[in-house]
């Protein structure tokens, strides 16, 4: 599967299928710090990704009023 990598950008070729945790895990993500977003959709860790799937994980980012 292609994967996007934002904060720095870069991309990899990971070979699939796996699960998102599996794949954070693999990539030494933490899941609760990013978002995995498959073909435009937000994805549960639990869900399996397909080995065409083309996956986008972006840093969550947080901000507030002050």
């Amino acid at each position: 599967m292609k994967v996007l990598l934002r904060n720095p950008r870069r991309e990899l070729e990971i070979e699939g299928p796996r699960r998102v945790h599996a794949l954070l895990a693999d990539l030494a993500l933490n899941r609760e710090s990013h978002l995995v977003i498959r073909n435009g959709t937000l994805v549960p860790a639990d869900e399996e990704l397909a080995a065409d799937d083309i996956i986008e994980i972006r840093p969550v980012i947080s901000g507030g009023a002050q």
